[in-house]
């Protein structure tokens, strides 16, 4: 075992603070379907016991088709879909901001993301670090916009001669 790690290679992750400008546009990969276990689960898990999570019945005499996917799923997934591409090098997570749903989003439905950054600007107390706000936004398989939001990360600087 220790002869495989010798030789494994460490390979980076993720983007470097210098590898965003305001206004780089990210199509965000492959997206993701909700089906009814991920809905249930999450449901369970975080103890949102709203009826028209889970209860297909309640969920129709609210007019809804049938079971609603929990909003905070929904989120999850969105953000989840935006890591690798500008997050993943793993600066911590500063907030989220102005977050919307605009449209239910039912199990069965497939979610994909989009990002476009909105500023950078270096940390005053940490020079190693930056901090940049992207404006994300998810959508169903119909191109219709289901959540938006803001986010904010710490991201590492470049070092000093190191390679793009």
């Amino acid at each position: 075992m220790s002869d495989f790690r010798e030789r494994a290679v460490l390979w980076p992750k993720g983007r470097f603070f210098e590898d965003f400008e305001p206004g780089d546009r990210f199509e965000h990969h492959w997206g993701r379907t909700i089906n009814e276990g991920d809905n249930a689960l999450f449901t369970a898990t975080t103890l949102h016991f709203n009826p028209r999570y889970f209860n297909a019945e309640y969920a129709r005499a609210e007019g809804h088709p049938g079971v609603v996917a929990c909003p905070m799923l929904v989120f999850a997934i969105v953000f989840g879909l935006s890591v690798e591409d500008l997050s993943e090098s793993g600066g911590a997570f500063l907030g989220v901001e102005d977050l919307t749903f605009q449209r239910p989003v039912y199990p069965g439905e497939t979610l994909t993301a989009r990002s476009v950054v909105l500023e950078r600007r270096p940390s005053s107390s940490r020079p190693e670090l930056g901090i940049v706000s992207w404006r994300t936004e998810g959508f169903n398989q119909n191109a219709e916009r289901v959540i938006e939001f803001t986010r904010t990360n710490l991201v590492g600087r470049r070092a000093a001669g190191e390679e793009k």
